[in-house]
């Protein structure tokens, strides 16, 4: 099976679903797949370079910070993004697919119908109602072209481009509902969930951070305004009032001014002694702190937003045994209560304190709600697991007529 792939996602791929699934699983079934995608460094001209069976066109990409620049970027992947049509033309796609664009996916569907191929589309997060629903909290930093590409982006969506797709990827269960509550049917729409490569799930090499003291509680992952982590440090300071010498370690602040704010909690609680921030870290050592901690914590903010989404720090926290507490929503609810690999609590800081102060006094119930996630995670949210769905449904769909 070979099919072309347009990805918002820049090269090289950072995120997990990319990088594991679609350019390691896949190829390792049969799969060749074309890329088309903008360089993530600065890059003069456009190049071409193998990528797993396929080949990846990388378009160019301008450096800096500045909205000039920004503009500048934004161009160039429109441009590159022509390059569909000359792909498309050339080789005998079974589909294309095309993941997180909107104007982008416009030229993808374009491509695929003057070829006489299938489109696919993979919506990884829903960046239309989250651009929209950052404008309206005052949490953007440009609510006017939030405001106006929200809009733009749902139109495109939902009125021109999964009509017309001939599947749909999606992260949850939940995220499916919500799709098809804007008229698109659940038939051609198709669960991909968040996972973990194998490789995560061996026991050997397990090195854990010397940083990390015992009694830890540690959170990993993005530290944007939308997430509302201040949620945790209040919840933190609770836990210090029954554990003391517990120590929290928050990991991966992609911005000064995020760990600004969350340190300002921290002294105002008067707790900032016993919490710890990092900026992000190579995966790899990321993983060395969660290995080290005694819980780890996967806080979703009710909103709109999230309810739809599928956690990777969930699962990752799960393959290394780490017991979780996280708050209910649906797809993390789902994956706590059946593996029993932690505490599902209610969005609210008393629930969280008593979850974690329940844990981190009980360690021998750790450890087993660890090792039950552990082996939940590797029956059902391995990427090779997850891979075997994704190929069978890319087999149906070109065998169809």
């Amino acid at each position: 099976m070979k099919y072309l792939l347009m990805t918002a996602d820049k090269f090289p791929c950072e995120r997990v679903d990319v990088r594991v699934l679609l350019s390691e699983e896949m190829p390792a079934r049969g799969h060749e797949i074309d890329w088309l995608m903008q360089s993530d460094p600065p890059l003069e001209r456009s190049t071409v370079q193998p990528l797993g069976i396929g080949r990846a066109w990388i378009g160019a990409s301008r450096g800096g910070q500045s909205r000039s620049a920004k503009a500048a970027r934004l161009i160039q992947a429109f441009v590159h993004d022509f390059r569909v049509f000359g792909l498309a033309r050339r080789n005998r796609y079974d589909f294309i697919l095309v993941k997180d664009k909107f104007v982008g996916a416009l030229l993808g569907l374009l491509a695929a119908r003057w070829n006489k191929t299938k489109l696919v589309y993979w919506l990884a997060f829903p960046f239309p109602e989250a651009w929209a629903y950052e404008a309206r909290q005052g949490i953007s930093n440009h609510p006017l072209v939030d405001r106006v590409r929200g809009s733009l982006a749902r139109f495109l969506l939902y009125r021109v481009i999964l009509p017309r797709s001939d599947l749909t990827f999606v992260q949850s269960d939940e995220m499916k509902r919500s799709i098809a509550a804007n008229g698109i049917p659940q038939e051609r729409i198709f669960p991909v969930p968040m996972g973990v490569r194998a490789d995560l799930l061996s026991t050997q090499s397990e090195a854990r951070s010397d940083a990390v003291k015992s009694p830890s509680v540690l959170y990993l992952g993005s530290m944007v305004p939308l997430r509302r982590l201040d949620f945790i440090i209040q919840a933190f300071a609770r836990v210090l009032e029954a554990v003391p010498t517990a120590t929290l370690y928050m990991v991966g602040a992609e911005r000064p001014e995020y760990v600004d704010a969350l340190r300002a909690e921290a002294r105002r609680l008067g707790i900032d002694e016993r919490v710890t921030f990092t900026p992000v870290l190579p995966r790899a050592e990321a993983l060395t702190w969660v290995r080290a901690a005694d819980v780890c914590l996967s806080p979703l903010t009710p909103t709109p937003i999230l309810e739809v989404a599928s956690s990777t720090k969930l699962v990752e926290y799960l393959a290394l045994a780490k017991p979780v507490v996280g708050n209910h929503q649906p797809d993390q609810t789902r994956v706590i209560q059946e593996s029993g690999g932690g505490l599902c609590v209610p969005y609210q800081v008393e629930a969280f304190a008593d979850a974690i102060i329940t844990l981190l006094k009980n360690p021998e119930l750790a450890r087993e709600m660890g090792k039950k996630g552990r082996d939940y995670v590797a029956k059902h949210r391995s990427y090779p697991r997850i891979a075997d769905d994704v190929a069978a449904m890319c087999t149906r769909l070109v065998s169809a007529t």
